[in-house]
């Protein structure tokens, strides 16, 4: 196995060209486990530690650029304001010493359907940054996942940043797992509120052959609110609505059993989590809008 240490993003890039086998190692928590198991065994290692931007981050005025290679810690303890939904994903990511290695680049680029991150990043409509020496490229999350560990990457591509909108309302994560800690998700939903668009995203996580939207049940609890006059006068959702909310989230999963859940226990939990969030984000909405009619 060759190993390449580039020292700069354009050597990365030429690297990566040359060698389009490669796989890209920066926290290595989840490729390392795949080689130490001897369930992978890629001809190239491409080491992108010593390329110091892919730890950087940006905040503009509407977004957040975050290097592919930003710990989860540095997400939790920095860019909880802008990116609710994905520093809450952040702290469910198995231990202290692995949130300090991994990052969202690895996430997206194993394409793992349990993966913590993906669902915070459908729910808030992130954008891949992919380069190669050919150029730069945008890539839509919703289009990013194309199979089990599968991604819309090409062979010479690295994922140099996620671009995600800043929260401009609440955003939730749950995942169900057999502990608390070090657990691969039986199942995981995020949950946004975009109360500038008045509408709202979800993302579903270890419950399909990718991570996917409940599209269905975001344009249903759309219309809902907006029907309802929610957006502006703060009520709550009616239990009927959530209930059905839930049910549509359930019926977006493609679940299987296998040895941490059945397929039917996956769906029950994502109806339970898809009702707990919008519970939690409505609530946490109420709390920040100071209009007289919320009072």
């Amino acid at each position: 196995m060759d190993f390449l240490r580039p020292a700069s993003w354009q050597e990365a890039l030429a690297a990566k060209a040359e060698y389009p086998t490669a796989v890209p190692i920066a926290g290595g928590t989840d490729l390392m486990v795949e080689i130490n198991f001897d369930h992978r065994r890629p001809d190239a290692l491409l080491d992108l530690n010593r390329i110091t931007e892919l730890r950087e981050w940006e905040t503009g005025r509407q977004t957040v650029r975050l290097g592919a290679s930003v710990p989860y810690s540095r997400i939790m303890e920095h860019l909880r304001a802008e990116l609710p939904g994905l520093a809450q994903a952040a702290h469910t990511v198995a231990s202290p010493q692995i949130r300090n290695r991994g990052g969202v680049g690895g996430n997206l680029g194993t394409a793992s359907p349990a993966g913590d991150a993906h669902p915070a990043l459908l729910a808030s409509g992130a954008r891949i940054e992919a380069v190669s020496v050919r150029g730069t490229r945008m890539i839509d999350v919703d289009d990013f996942y194309l199979g089990v560990k599968r991604n819309a990457l090409a062979p010479d591509e690295l994922i140099r940043a996620v671009h995600l909108p800043k929260a401009t309302g609440p955003q939730a994560f749950a995942k169900v797992g057999t502990r608390n800690a070090m657990v691969i998700a039986v199942c995981a939903f995020g949950l946004a509120l975009h109360p500038d668009r008045r509408t709202v995203r979800t993302g579903i996580g270890s419950a399909a052959p990718t991570p996917v939207r409940a599209r269905v049940a975001e344009d249903f609890l759309t219309a809902a609110l907006a029907d309802g006059g929610h957006w502006d006068s703060g009520r709550p959702p009616a239990p009927s609505v959530a209930a059905e909310f839930a049910r549509l989230v359930a019926g977006a999963a493609n679940p299987i059993d296998d040895v941490r859940g059945t397929a039917a226990y996956r769906r029950h939990a994502l109806g339970v989590l898809a009702r707990r969030t919008l519970g939690w984000t409505w609530q946490a909405y109420r709390e920040q809008d100071r209009s007289p009619a919320c009072a």
